[in-house]
């Protein structure tokens, strides 16, 4: 057996630890991303922007799953955009009314007021004649919304931007203090 010089045999990399597994790789690793993902003061004042027009969206029930999407493909953080999701229901009903309303104006059709028990008995008593009677307002009520979410979502960007750019400054500078101030005379043990 020859002799072998033990800088031979040691690696330049240094051991990484044991290989990834599947599920490091697959699930764990993807949602720590989403965890990271945008914690920028841009793209968190882009993901209230963005999360709450699309959690304004005028059709029950789509919300979560637009967000998500919307979430994914702009690279959002999803926990950010899913929160905010969920701080706009309050206001959801009342944006469904007024994108209906807004609907009906700009395609100069009558608004017929109908209850949502009314709907919902109809929805699932006769599907195909609530899509018959209320698919078009659908369509008007999305129209207005489009119409209204980039406006809104620049308006928020706006808004938010400079407060979330402060926030940050004082972090940093917390931060900073933090670490420049001198260590007390006389430490508590």
């Amino acid at each position: 057996m020859a002799y072998v010089h033990p800088s031979v045999t040691e690696s330049p990399i240094p051991d990484a630890g044991p290989p990834r597994t599947s599920w490091q790789r697959h699930v764990i690793d993807p949602i720590a991303l989403q965890l990271t993902q945008g914690i920028t003061p841009e793209k968190i004042a882009l993901t209230l922007a963005v999360g709450s027009a699309f959690a304004l969206f005028p059709i029950l029930g789509t919300t979560t799953i637009l967000c998500l999407i919307v979430g994914i493909a702009l690279r959002l953080n999803q926990p950010i955009i899913q929160i905010v999701n969920a701080l706009c229901t309050p206001l959801h009903l009342p944006v469904i009314y007024a994108m209906v309303k807004l609907g009906s104006h700009i395609f100069n059709v009558p608004y017929s007021h109908v209850g949502i028990r009314m709907m919902n008995h109809m929805l699932w008593d006769d599907p195909r004649d609530f899509f018959e009677r209320f698919g078009i307002t659908a369509l008007h009520a999305i129209a207005a919304w489009a119409i209204i979410a980039p406006f809104w979502i620049v308006a928020v960007y706006l808004f938010a931007l400079p407060v979330l750019n402060e926030v940050n400054r004082r972090r940093i500078a917390s931060r900073e203090q933090t670490v420049d101030a001198p260590p007390p005379d006389h430490p508590v043990p």
